[in-house]
């Protein structure tokens, strides 16, 4: 197995190889070298401290302390995004930075820091006093007014129904007794609240008074900056008057409670008219001194907003450094790591190392060994940005066992063909290539674009594009484009004859011409005769021919995936796999839905003109029922009955070899190595033997193989069956598409209607026969089409010779940390 690791083997159908490596690091160089590794993204790294919990590793202050650098940027980067200030890209950089640069870059980010804090602070305390100001403004506005409108004597007249409020103010004289400031039991509360409370404000007071109030509310106009939240909040203005001082407090404290605020007003109109021109002064001059902390705030963002990224990127990858530091092991002045690596990527990582070591002047260069390893490595599946989610497709079933033939290969054009006979129409084909190709020509802009459903989209770019193309394939064969036929070749009307049995139609039927004589030559050259549309059997002829199909593809597909298998077990060097597992496996599947599939190119390759021909399904039934005999009326060639009781021996035969033989085979394997061991080391063998592998049982061995072989025979059937999905949404996706145009256009186009009348009616009507079309027959026919072919791959497909059990290699890689966090 260690030498084998040793080959720069590469090939498309498996992952890369994979070698477990040993590096030998200087201490005092080995920050700067893991970091080069992190640049190179090309090591998975093991834990050597498994032992060792994670709050004793030798790293864990340092970690901690760039979290609280990190904490301090995403303080700055918060108040960046409030102000919706653009942040700028930092541009990548190789170099591992310096103590020197480090401790400097700390000290500014943390001094920055501050300063923003007292900027927000000082701007805070501003917009605070601000508010006041303004809040007072209004108070003492709507106070005025108030005096103005109002007089006691009218209170007095019941101008007001309130009862209480006649009783509170029947004390008083008149308007001008207030004005003038004498002495009087009465008092008010003026103050600014929410506009959302003020009517639970109000019945509160009620309340709590049982009524002795009297209370006055004006809206203010225009919404008020909240300084907490930045919010525009919508307030009123109040006046309450009352009896007495311990009445006024209640008010106060229930203003408390309630989110409003009091201002202290005068009642006489002479101070109420010098706090307003002073407040309205104060208010210029602070607006002065607001506008210029806010610019030095706004211009120091700015500032930061330029170098945040490049801060954010060292801070990661230093926090990132010491988190792998934290796996490896320390031994006297130098430090053990080990980590999985690609065999073709050795050299590569040595010479990084190299200049790693060059770089920081070190005399002593980190060495590097290939080790010999008894787990399983992980599987490293190399891929672009066009075969990228064909591998998230396969690994979303499962993830490649290391050196497992990976089915991403065959999926590229397996996965939207299986699509496009479910979805095939040349018109829906088109749409759908056309919105696929334009993501790709301008996938660089579209790739800033963030938006979680677009993103699932944006990703499947190359697979839709794909899918829409073998649509347009198959809309071709199923001449069908928007439901309706094409008349690229040379047709004939015709009349089709139609006969008992119809799933039988297509072989049983006769062309006829419209006088009645039997038309010969002339086939449509590619796909389905147009003329077919006219026919009255037309749906029972698609019932059968796609119906048929859909077997002979599956059957195809299942066949494809067994034959596979064959190189799996051939890179084990599996001779007992092979023999007992992939050919017994191979013939079962074969003489049974091989033949089935192979009878039915037969029989449309075969001339039933003036012949009653066989139905298949009753020759398939009575190959089972009746072995070695046929009746005439289910003959298709010479010799059948002999071949199909050869073919159903071979079925009967390969399953009992399938369930026993590699159980057998390996209690044989396994008995003989245990005799071959020497007698007086018989014991210590066995111990060693043990500890790598757990010890063998028949019974296990036998269970586990019986599943498979149950499994694998019934599901031969069930797995046939389940391809009928392709005949099954075929159809009904072309006859949904065939409703929207007969319900929508097909209707319009008939109306006797005036010319503009039509015109207008036909533009709204294709509007929303095209708005149907996209959303009925592209999303949501295209998306049920797309879920069925992903099961027709997982399920049919895969299980015939994919495992899926292993796990992905994840190399220590700067780069996919930061996309990681951006994301």
């Amino acid at each position: 197995m260690a030498s084998e690791n040793k080959l720069p083997e590469t090939t498309f159908l498996r992952s890369d190889v994979m070698s477990l490596a040993q590096f030998y690091i200087p201490s005092e160089i080995s920050k700067q070298t893991i970091g080069a590794l992190g640049e190179l993204g090309l090591v998975q790294f093991r834990d050597l401290n498994k032992d060792v919990n994670a709050f004793q590793r030798t790293f864990v202050s340092d970690i901690r302390h760039y979290d609280e650098v990190s904490r301090q940027i995403r303080f700055l980067k918060s108040q960046i995004e409030r102000e919706d200030i653009k942040i700028a890209k930092a541009e990548a950089t190789g170099a591992t930075s310096s103590p020197k640069e480090l401790e400097d870059l700390e000290q500014k980010i943390s001094e920055t820091e501050k300063v923003v804090i007292e900027l927000n602070e000082n701007q805070r305390t501003l917009d605070k006093r601000y508010l006041e100001l303004t809040e007072m403004r209004h108070v003492i506005k709507v106070t005025d007014e108030f005096f103005e409108s109002s007089n006691v004597k009218d209170i007095q007249e019941n101008n007001l129904t309130s009862e209480s409020t006649t009783g509170l103010l029947k004390e008083e004289n008149n308007a001008a007794d207030l004005e003038a400031g004498k002495k009087s039991t009465v008092s008010f509360v003026a103050g600014v609240i929410p506009r959302t409370k003020i009517n639970s404000f109000e019945r509160l007071l009620w309340r709590m008074l049982r009524g002795n109030l009297y209370m006055k509310n004006a809206e203010i106009e225009e919404p008020i900056k909240d300084p907490e939240t930045n919010e525009l909040v919508e307030k009123n203005v109040f006046i309450v008057f009352v009896h007495g001082q311990v009445l006024l407090n209640k008010i106060k404290k229930l203003c408390e409670s309630c989110g409003a605020t009091v201002y202290p007003v005068s009642e006489s109109a002479e101070q109420r008219n010098e706090e307003s021109i002073e407040v309205l002064a104060r208010i210029e001059d602070l607006d002065q001194v607001l506008n210029n902390t806010r610019d030095t705030r706004m211009n120091k963002l700015r500032d930061i907003a330029k170098n945040i990224d490049a801060w954010n990127t060292v801070v990661r990858k230093e926090k990132a450094i010491y988190h792998v530091m934290n796996l490896l092991k320390t031994d006297k002045n130098s430090m053990i790591a080990e980590g999985w690596v690609p065999t073709n990527k050795i050299p590569e990582i040595q010479q990084r190392i190299r200049e790693a070591a060059e770089s920081t002047g070190s005399n002593v260069t980190p060495i590097m060994n290939e080790v010999t390893y008894k787990s399983v490595p992980p599987t490293y599946n190399v891929t672009n940005k066009f075969t990228k989610c064909f591998q998230s497709i396969v690994d979303s079933y499962g993830v490649a066992n290391y050196r497992e033939i990976n089915p991403a290969l065959y999926t590229i054009i397996t996965f939207p063909f299986l699509f496009a006979v479910m979805f095939g129409d040349l018109g829906h084909g088109v749409l759908m290539f056309l919105a696929a190709l334009a993501m790709v020509l301008f996938e660089k802009k579209l790739a800033n674009f963030k938006n979680e459903i677009f993103d699932m989209v944006f990703s499947g770019r190359y697979v839709i594009l794909l899918m829409g193309l073998f649509s347009i394939f198959t809309g071709l064969v199923y001449n069908d484009c928007f439901s309706k036929p094409l008349s690229i070749f040379n047709t004939k009307n015709f009349d089709f004859v139609a006969t008992s049995d119809p799933f039988e139609e297509e072989e049983r039927g006769t062309f006829v011409n419209q006088v009645g004589n039997h038309i010969s030559g002339n086939v449509y050259a590619f796909g389905l005769d147009p003329a077919w549309v006219s026919a009255e059997n037309k749906l029972l002829f698609q019932n059968s021919y796609k119906m048929k199909l859909s077997v002979v593809l599956g059957v195809i597909h299942m066949l494809f995936g067994t034959i596979i298998s064959f190189f799996n077990y051939t890179h084990r060097k599996s001779i007992s796999s092979i023999l007992l597992v992939f050919i017994p496996e191979l013939l079962y599947m074969g003489s049974i839905f091989g033949y089935l599939a192979f009878c039915i190119v037969y029989k449309w390759c075969t001339d039933w003109s003036g012949a009653n021909p066989p139905s298949l399904m009753n020759m398939l039934i009575n190959m089972f029922l009746s072995p070695g005999s046929v009746n005439e009326e289910e003959k298709l060639y010479n010799g059948q009955g002999i071949i199909q009781l050869v073919l159903l021996l071979i079925a009967v035969v390969s399953i009992p070899i399938l369930l026993l033989g590699k159980p057998i085979a390996q209690k044989i394997a396994n008995k003989k190595t245990v005799e071959e061991l020497p007698i007086e080391n018989e014991v210590v063998a066995i111990s060693e033997r043990d500890y790598k592998k757990p010890e063998w049982s028949f019974a296990d061995a036998f269970i586990n193989q019986a599943v498979h072989t149950i499994e694998y025979c019934l599901s031969g059937i069930s797995h046939t069956a389940s391809y009928l999905r392709l005949w099954a949404l075929s159809l009904a996706h072309g006859q949904l598409s065939e409703v929207l145009w007969d319900m929508l256009l097909n209707n319009v186009l008939k109306m006797d209607l005036n010319v503009v009348i039509k015109g207008i009616a036909l533009f709204l009507i294709i509007g929303a026969w095209l708005g149907l079309t996209v959303a009925i027959l592209l999303i949501m026919e295209g998306l049920s089409a797309f879920l069925h072919a992903l099961r027709l791959h997982w399920v049919e497909f895969n299980s015939k010779f994919y495992k899926g059990e292993g796990y992905k290699f994840v190399p220590f890689s700067f780069r996919k940390i930061l996309k990681k966090e951006e994301n």
